[in-house]
């Protein structure tokens, strides 16, 4: 998945802001506990972050 298809999806879950915010401040256990901006930077491919923000907040399946 490339990054821009990540915050694509990312935005239609959540919304402009709060994608953001949600990418910024919220920890996930499955990512090490680092924010998604965090794992990213650690070099996290965006496809595994995806799933693993799926996973903790049941993103619809149809956006998923």
């Amino acid at each position: 998945m490339r990054l821009t298809d990540f915050w694509d999806r990312m935005r239609s879950a959540f919304g402009e802001v709060y994608a953001a915010s949600f990418a910024h401040d919220f920890v996930l256990a499955e990512l090490g506990e680092r924010t998604v901006h965090q794992a990213l930077e650690a070099g996290v491919e965006p496809a595994d972050i995806w799933r693993a923000v799926c996973r903790a907040v049941d993103v619809p399946t149809h956006l998923q």
